[in-house]
C-alpha cells in the first residue's frame, strides 16, 4: 500500500507530518495553512486560496472557536452532526482522499483527538458568465452558454430538467489532473448498454492529463480511425440543445475546465441539427434545416464540378455557357483552388490573433489586396475567386469546426483528383467519401448515415422535416 493511503490517526501532530510531507506548504503560496483551537483541543485547516468563500468559511470558523471543552462529543460523525451548521460536510481518513479534497478546492479541518479529517465544501471556482457561445448563435430563443466550471453547467441543465429521472453522475481522470466528468442522462430513456460500454472505456482509460479537455477524452473514447476527418460526437455549448438531446435519450458528457458538452451517440444528420430549427414554426425550421443540408453538399462539390466542367468544355450545356473563363489563365485552375484554400484558413488563423481594435482596417486590406489586385496581377481568375468565396461562406452555415473541416478535406482530395484523372477522377473520389461516411460508425456501433442507411423512413423525415410538436393530451 503506497503512503498516500495511510489512515489518519487520533494525533493531530502526526496528521500534519504526514500531510505536510506530500502536499508543499513552504513552497505554494497558494496553500492555505492555519492553526488555531478548537475547545481547548488545537486544530488546523488546509485549504487553497481562491477557491475557498471566505465569509463562509469566517462564520464556520467562529462558531468552532467559541466551542466549551465539554460540547466535544466522542467521535468526528458526531461532531459533523452537531457542531458543523453546514450542509455540505463530511469526514475522510486517509491521506489520499484528503489531498484530492483539497485540491478541489475543499477545506480541510484537523481537530486533535479524532482519526478523521473533516471537509467543508464551501468553494468557489472562478468563473465568467454564462454568456451565449459566439459560434452557436440563434436568432430566437435562450442567449445562456456553458462555461468552463463543471457545476454551472451540470446547474444549468437541471435548470431545464427538474425531473428525479435526469442523472448526473461524475467520474475522474488523470492521474495528475484528476478532472473531473460529468455524465448526464435520462435513466429511463437512455441506453443502457451504451452508458455502460462508456462507463468501461473511461475507467480503463489511463492518462496522465486531460490537457485538450474534451478532445482528450474524445480521443481516448474513440482511438481508432483517426484518419477518417468526420467528426465521431457532436459538441455544443448551449445548454438547451444539450438538454433536448438528453431528453431524447442521449448521452451529455461535460469535462470541468471546458465549456461543450459532448453528445453521444452523434450521427451525421444530429450534427447538422441547430437549436434554430425549433425555435422557429414547423414550415420555417424545416427550411433553414433543408437548406443547410443542400449548401453543405454545394459546399463539397461546387469547385470539383467546376473544375471537371474547365477541363471537359464539351460537357457544358448552352445555358451553362457563362460560367467559362474568357481571361487569360496564366496559373492552372487547380492551384488557383488549392492555393485560395490555404490562403482561406491562413486569414481565419490570422483573424482568431488578430487584437479587435484592428481587426476592421485589417479586413478592409486584405479585402483590397488580396481581392483586386490578385486578379489584376494574373494569380487568379475572377470565377475561381467567385467559387472560393461562397465555398468559405458556406462552411459558417453549420457550427461543428470538424464537419467544416472534413468537407474541406474531401473537397481538396476531389479537386486533386479531377486534376490528375478528370472524369474517373472524380468518380473515385466520390467513392472515396461514401467509403469515409459509410465506415464512420457512431459509438454505439450505428452507421454515420443512420437512418439513410438502415433506412428508417419514419425516422429519416424527422431528420429532415421539422414536424409539429406533440403534446400529451389529459
Amino acid at each position: 500500500m503506497s503512503d498516500n493511503s495511510t489512515s489518519f490517526s487520533a494525533e493531530m501532530e502526526k496528521n500534519i507530518c504526514m500531510v505536510n510531507s506530500k502536499l508543499p506548504v513552504d513552497r505554494c503560496f497558494d496553500v492555505i495553512f492555519r492553526r488555531f483551537e478548537v475547545g481547548g483541543r488545537k486544530a488546523c485547516l488546509y485549504g487553497i486560496d481562491g477557491f475557498v468563500k471566505d465569509d463562509t468559511l469566517l462564520r464556520i470558523l467562529q462558531g468552532l472557536m467559541n466551542l466549551k471543552p465539554d460540547a466535544l462529543p466522542k467521535t468526528a460523525k458526531q461532531f459533523i452532526n452537531k457542531l458543523i451548521p453546514y450542509g455540505e460536510t463530511s469526514t475522510v481518513t486517509t491521506l489520499t482522499e484528503m489531498l484530492q479534497s483539497v485540491f478541489m478546492g475543499m477545506t480541510c479541518i484537523f481537530i486533535d483527538g479524532y482519526d478523521s479529517c473533516f471537509t467543508i465544501d464551501c468553494r468557489t471556482y472562478p468563473a465568467r458568465g454564462v454568456d451565449e457561445p459566439l459560434k452557436e448563435k440563434v436568432l430566437r430563443g435562450s442567449r445562456d452558454g456553458f462555461v468552463e466550471t463543471i457545476v454551472f453547467n451540470t446547474a444549468l441543465i437541471r435548470r431545464r430538467i427538474r425531473s428525479t429521472d435526469l442523472i448526473t453522475e461524475i467520474v475522474q481522470m488523470g492521474s495528475s489532473s484528476k478532472t473531473d466528468i460529468a455524465i448526464c442522462y435520462m435513466d429511463s430513456r437512455v441506453d443502457h448498454k451504451l452508458l455502460q460500454k462508456i462507463r468501461e472505456r473511461i475507467k480503463k482509460i489511463e492518462v496522465d492529463a486531460l490537457s485538450m479537455n474534451q478532445e482528450s477524452l474524445a480521443e481516448c473514447l474513440f482511438p481508432g480511425k483517426w484518419f477518417n476527418p468526420f467528426p465521431k460526437f457532436k459538441y455544443t455549448e448551449r445548454p438547451d440543445t444539450a438538454s433536448a438531446h438528453i431528453l431524447e435519450g442521449d448521452i451529455a458528457i461535460m469535462v470541468d475546465n471546458s465549456p461543450a458538452a459532448m453528445l453521444l451517440p452523434s450521427s451525421f444528420f444530429d450534427i447538422l441539427e441547430e437549436a434554430d430549427d425549433y425555435y422557429f414554426p414547423p414550415i420555417t425550421g424545416t427550411y433553414l434545416r433543408l437548406s443547410r443540408t443542400l449548401i453543405t453538399v454545394m459546399a463539397m462539390l461546387l469547385t470539383p464540378i467546376w473544375l471537371l466542367l474547365m477541363q471537359n468544355p464539351q460537357w457544358i450545356p448552352s445555358w451553362l455557357q457563362f460560367i467559362q473563363i474568357k481571361e487569360t489563365i496564366n496559373v492552372p485552375l487547380v492551384l488557383q483552388l488549392l492555393l485560395l484554400e490555404l490562403a482561406i484558413d491562413g486569414m481565419r488563423l490570422a483573424s482568431l490573433n488578430t487584437p479587435s481594435m484592428l481587426t476592421t482596417p485589417l479586413s478592409v486590406i486584405a479585402a483590397l489586396v488580396i481581392g483586386e489586385f490578385s486578379v489584376k496581377s494574373g494569380w487568379f481568375n475572377s470565377e475561381t475567386m467567385l467559387y472560393m468565396a461562397f465555398v468559405s461562406l458556406s462552411n459558417y452555415t453549420q457550427s461543428n469546426f470538424e464537419l467544416g473541416y472534413a468537407i474541406k478535406f474531401m473537397r481538396i482530395l476531389l479537386l486533386i483528383l479531377v486534376a490528375l484523372f478528370n472524369l474517373w477522377g472524380f468518380i473515385a473520389g466520390l467513392i472515396v467519401l461514401f467509403v469515409a461516411i459509410f465506415t464512420n460508425k457512431t459509438i454505439a456501433g450505428k452507421n454515420y448515415l443512420y437512418p439513410l442507411i438502415p433506412f428508417s423512413w419514419q425516422e429519416l423525415k424527422r431528420r429532415l422535416f421539422r414536424t409539429r410538436i406533440k403534446f400529451n393530451e389529459k
